[in-house]
């Protein structure tokens, strides 16, 4: 069982890596979990809405070449479903310890997410109507997905 987490664009901010290579380390005891980061393309302040489209299918490009149809794969979108963390624990246990899927968890760029790797996803998931930095969100899920395994083992964490 693999967890991985993909994003557009890096953890630019020693403080943002700093805290997710601590929840990464902690995850290692409870699963193979990578983090991998697509390039990030330049949008440009006054981009017009062909010029956005490019951006999301080359970022797009980026995911549907990480991901498989055999991998359980879960986007980040603003519209996607709110859950809690024993709802996210939940699809974590069923889809990677039951199934034994790799769970693929989709970080798009500023933009969001082309339609075509949305449809790839199986779920969609927000942590929230609010808009969080990518980097904030990264280091969110990341946390969330070992606060997840914590409540699937039955660990004291989870409050």
């Amino acid at each position: 069982m693999r967890i991985r987490i993909l994003a557009i664009g890096r953890l630019k901010e020693k403080y943002w890596r700093e805290a997710f290579a601590e929840y990464a380390k902690r995850l290692r005891p409870y699963a193979r979990f990578e983090a991998l980061e697509g390039p990030e393309a330049d949008t440009g302040r006054e981009s017009n809405d062909r010029e956005k489209e490019l951006v999301l299918e080359k970022e797009g490009r980026f995911f549907l070449g990480k991901i498989s149809e055999d991998d359980y794969n879960i986007a980040l979108d603003l519209d996607g479903d709110m859950v809690t963390s024993e709802e996210l624990a939940a699809v974590i246990e069923r889809e990677a310890m039951m199934k034994g899927k790799n769970v693929n968890f989709l970080i798009g760029g500023s933009l969001g997410m082309s339609d075509a790797v949305k449809r790839r996803c199986h779920r969609r998931i927000a942590f929230g109507r609010t808009t969080f930095p990518h980097q904030m969100i990264r280091v969110f899920l990341a946390e969330q997905i070992y606060r997840g395994f914590k409540i699937i083992r039955g660990e004291p964490y989870h409050k």
